[in-house]
């Protein structure tokens, strides 16, 4: 971590941990692909395009399915994503610890009650319950990749980091993965390293919107704001274009903290290296 970090940077930092487990554990088990069941109410558009109005619409429609089938481990899984994506972490838990009870050997509800518990801060546990839901004959790269996001969260960034390796080792240049280790070497302040792998992430053909958002973070953090504008521009609407320039310009100017980062990046033994081995 950089040597004095001032309150307002680390809360940077602290946002870029929770933006790295949202993308690491969003692979696990998504919305989007697992919305087939008849029984659940069908997505108009992909969660990540959706706005916020739209998010509550389908948490409703989701919590009154929910409610008629609290066993149903679909409904389950669907609506506590949406919990999540809403902000209501500790209800998505509630939902997850009901559904993980009721389907005790499902893979996809040991993940997703993973996802759950790291996302109400409860890391240990979802260590625990992610490694329940792993098959030591046919590992899934997406939950070695989300352990590695908790892992980071619990402020172990070399074993996190040899995680996101080993997730590597099964799935080459998957965009997601170099993100959360780009996202990682943020969370230890050395944002060369960092930029260098979320550059190598935006550039792979199935890197999503979520990655060239985390680069433009990065960017901005070491004080190129027209270039980290420009980045977080791309592919998106104009009002969501908009409505993330206006949080990426807000986190990074206010009381110049970004310039102030950048100045102690490149002050000598001020970032914790470089070294990407």
């Amino acid at each position: 971590m950089l040597a004095s970090l001032t309150t307002f940077t680390n809360r940077i930092l602290q946002g870029a941990a929770a933006s790295l487990i949202v993308l690491a554990l969003a692979g696990c088990s998504t919305t989007k692909d697992r919305m087939t069941t008849g029984s659940v109410p069908k997505l108009t558009k992909p969660v990540e395009e959706m706005d916020a109005t739209e998010l509550r619409s389908a948490t409703d429609r989701l919590g009154q399915a929910y409610e008629k089938n609290p066993r149903d481990p679909v409904t389950g899984v669907n609506y506590a994503n949406l919990l999540r994506m809403n902000g209501r972490d500790t209800q998505a838990l509630a939902v997850m610890q009901q559904v993980a009870i009721a389907n005790p050997g499902d893979r996809n509800v040991l993940a997703a009650y993973g996802k759950a518990q790291a996302a109400a801060g409860q890391f240990q546990q979802a260590l625990d319950t992610i490694g329940r839901a792993q098959t030591p004959d046919r590992p899934d790269w997406k939950l070695i990749s989300a352990q590695g996001a908790i892992l980071d969260q619990m402020g172990r960034a070399s074993d996190a980091r040899q995680r996101y390796r080993d997730a590597l080792d099964i799935q080459p240049n998957e965009p997601s993965i170099l993100s959360n280790l780009g996202m990682s070497y943020v969370l230890t302040g050395d944002l060369r390293t960092a930029e260098t792998y979320l550059r190598s992430a935006a550039g792979q053909p199935t890197a999503d919107s979520r990655v060239r958002q985390n680069l433009a973070l990065v960017v901005g953090l070491q004080g190129r704001f027209p270039e980290a504008e420009q980045i977080a521009r791309r592919e998106l609407s104009p009002q969501q274009a908009d409505a993330n320039v206006a949080y990426l310009r807000g986190m990074l100017s206010q009381q110049n903290s970004w310039q102030k980062l950048a100045a102690k990046d490149k002050t000598p033994g001020a970032a914790g290296g470089s070294n990407t081995n």
